[in-house]
């Protein structure tokens, strides 16, 4: 066994490697760039080498940098974790010769699979289901045309090299597979250097199954069962779960059993996964073969109570697997919610800064021990104070639960997300908790569609409904109840003048435009020792009890004997009187008043905000790469103004209507802060 290990990645997959590793006595090396000199995943090593400056491109992408930092520190082996160089077959190769182990398949492996079309006809070969389709490259839009009509529309036109969404299209017709020809190759081009395309069958309410395998040296390959993977935005994993709610028995095993034989058929060593594409009548071909440890795995390891990240290890050991088929085990259901670092109410565009609250909620599984079960687990690379940086995803941390069955996963992982507290940047918990709570995912009816089918104008607050929007109301009362039995306990008060708190209260919910709706409710006595407390909002009872304190972000108790978890904040940028309140992804902004006070509040006008339309405002907060426009200059609508660039992902605005350029308010090269003007138009 290794005695020592680098891992060269960063965020919470080094962070999980290392848990592991130390579990079985294995000292680890972090690398960092400028921008994590003080990440999480560096505190966590026994070493840390710094390897370059902060764009991925000039440190974690560079591979004489890693081999030179496992030289200097004497590591045996390299995990990759998951993106950078973990399926550049170049990399895993130069790594074996410089007598360093790969912590993942061989090189031949992953060149094997990395090709689209080599894997599909390697697949084919080995007798694994594949999509009808034409599996050469393509040479012109025409010969694409006939192409399509010989397989049977729809098709899906895909670049050999392509990834991640791009270099794809769906034509549903001649005219869409010749103009999806021609704009899928200048992608392909222009994105991975390489323009071959290639045309399969699109499969109708499609899901996205995969099924995990691992293999080691000596010839032995099992399959973990299944992933669900269906909900999808643009092609990125949201929420993840295993087992699938679709698939029987039969189809699991036929699915396992033509993965294995894929593996064996490339002599694949180590942790990898093999994704298909599953029609509605449950038939299903092979899309790809991932040749590495997935970014989902904990659901798989939750369910079978294997360490994946030990197995990849011990397999690169030399070790022999230590389980056969038979011995997989498939209990309880899991599911994993991706806590990314974007805003869902302005298109999911990324946020960063820095993390001033970060309260997971408490976990009960970890990492490397799959022998804890039926609870929370959160794998994250990050902390409070820390900074979430422009030059990365924007994965803050992985919530993960297992729970007996499907409706009890459900359950847990909406009340971890109620007790998910992420506080200086904006998160997609909101959107996370909308979808499920969206029938149609609880009930297991959904492909890749779903979101595209159900949030097609995007996500607005009002696509989150709660359950019970009173308790919100009563919750709201009770916070400030609380605050108020603090200012009546003060002590010195003038006799006869003390302060006492009223029954009667008014809950003002602050609504866009002034628009804002009053909830009259009372309130009884709050025991100080016990928090209990009665508030009652037109005919419904809310009996709370909560040793919530002031200040805290997050507020635990029971109402009405049931238990919930909920988030506070008191003072709001927008009033600093009123107090807000989230559950179940809703949130409700209020002012807590008396009945005067509320009469008089209605009375106030409303102060409309500055009229920004002359200004050109940054979406989002980035890295301004481009100003296409000087002082002066006369713009028509949907000219390209400027470029703005965070997490991998370019932005790029454009004039709305016709106007001149006035003054230039930032300078190509700054740092933006989102809402910060670009430029101010005459």
């Amino acid at each position: 066994m290794f005695k020592k290990i680098l891992i060269a990645n960063r965020g919470e997959i080094a962070c999980r490697v290392i848990k592991t590793a130390k579990k079985m006595g294995i000292a680890t090396v972090a690398v960092y760039s400028d921008a994590d000199r003080d990440a999480r995943h560096v505190q966590l090593a026994d070493e840390a080498v710094h390897i370059g400056a902060a764009p991925s491109r000039e440190s974690y992408l560079l591979a004489d940098r890693i081999i030179a930092a496992c030289k200097e520190t004497g590591a045996e082996a390299v995990h990759p974790g998951y993106g950078f160089l973990s399926e550049n077959e170049a990399f895993s190769k130069r790594v074996e010769e410089e007598g360093i182990t790969f912590i993942g398949p061989k090189h031949y492996s992953i060149a094997a699979m990395g090709d689209k079309i080599a894997s599909k006809k390697l697949a084919n070969d080995a007798k694994v289901n594949t999509i009808p389709g034409w599996n050469d490259a393509i040479e012109s839009a025409e010969r694409a045309v006939e192409i399509a009509k010989d397989i049977g529309y729809p098709v899906m036109i895909k670049a050999s090299a392509g990834g991640g969404g791009k270099g794809l299209r769906v034509a549903f017709n001649d005219k869409e597979a010749f103009e999806g020809f021609t704009s899928c190759r200048n992608e392909a081009r222009n994105s991975f250097g390489d323009d071959r395309v290639f045309i399969e069958k699109f499969v109708e309410e499609p899901r996205h199954i995969e099924i995990q395998v691992v293999g080691d040296g000596h010839g032995n390959v099992v399959y973990l069962n299944e992933r669900e993977c269906s909900i999808q935005r643009r092609h990125q994993k949201v929420i993840e779960e295993a087992p699938s709610p679709f698939i029987s028995d039969a189809t699991r095993i036929a699915m396992g059993e033509q993965a294995v034989a894929l593996a064996k058929a490339v002599k694949y060593q180590s942790a990898g996964t093999v994704e298909f594409v599953v029609g509605k009548d449950q038939s299903f071909y092979f899309l790809e073969m991932n040749t590495r440890l997935q970014v989902e795995h904990p659901v798989t390891e939750c369910i079978t109570g294997l360490d994946l990240v030990e197995l990849m290890i011990r397999v690169a050991a030399g070790e022999k697997l230590p389980l056969t088929q038979a011995d997989v085990k498939r209990e309880g259901w899991a599911m994993e919610c991706r806590i990314n670092a974007e805003d869902p109410f302005r298109n999911f565009l990324p946020s960063t800064g820095r993390l001033v609250r970060f309260q997971p909620p408490a976990e009960t599984m970890v990492a490397a021990d799959p022998s804890l079960t039926q609870g929370v687990r959160v794998d994250t690379g990050v902390t409070e104070g820390g900074e979430i940086p422009m030059y990365y995803d924007s994965m803050i941390a992985k919530l993960i639960v297992h729970g007996k069955d499907r409706a009890d996963a459900i359950a847990k992982m909406r009340e971890a997300l109620n007790g998910f507290v992420i506080r200086g940047v904006s998160s997609n918990v909101p959107f996370q908790a909308a979808l499920l709570a969206h029938p149609k995912f609880q009930s297991g009816d959904f492909n890749t569609g779903f979101i595209a089918e159900h949030y097609a104008k995007g996500f607005r607050a009002e696509d989150v409904a709660h359950e019970d929007p009173d308790f919100l109301v009563a919750l709201a009362a009770y916070v400030n109840r609380r605050a108020l039995e603090r200012s009546a306990g003060i002590s010195g008060q003038m006799p006869g003048h003390e302060f006492k708190v009223g029954e009667a209260f008014v809950v003002v919910q602050l609504g866009e435009g002034g628009q804002h709706q009053h909830h009259p409710l009372s309130i009884g006595a709050f025991d100080l020792q016990t928090g209990n407390c009665t508030v009652q909002v037109g005919a419904q009872r809310y009996d709370f009890a909560s040793q919530w304190h002031l200040g805290g972000a997050r507020i635990r108790g029971t109402c009405n004997g049931q238990a919930f978890s909920a988030q506070v904040e008191r003072g709001l940028p927008r009033n600093p009187l009123a107090v807000a309140v989230s559950h179940n992804g809703t949130r409700l902004e209020a002012l807590v008043l008396s009945p005067r006070a509320a009469e008089l509040h209605a009375l106030m006008p409303f102060k409309a905000p500055p009229d920004m339309s002359r200004f050109l405002l940054s979406p989002m907060p980035g890295l301004l790469v481009d100003v296409a426009v000087q002082p002066g200059q006369k713009v028509q609508a949907g000219e390209r103004l400027a470029v703005i660039e965070a997490m991998k992902m370019e932005n790029v605005l454009f004039a709305v209507s016709d106007g001149v350029v006035g003054k230039l308010l930032a300078a190509k090269g700054e740092s933006l802060a989102v809402d910060q003007a670009i430029l101010e138009f005459q």
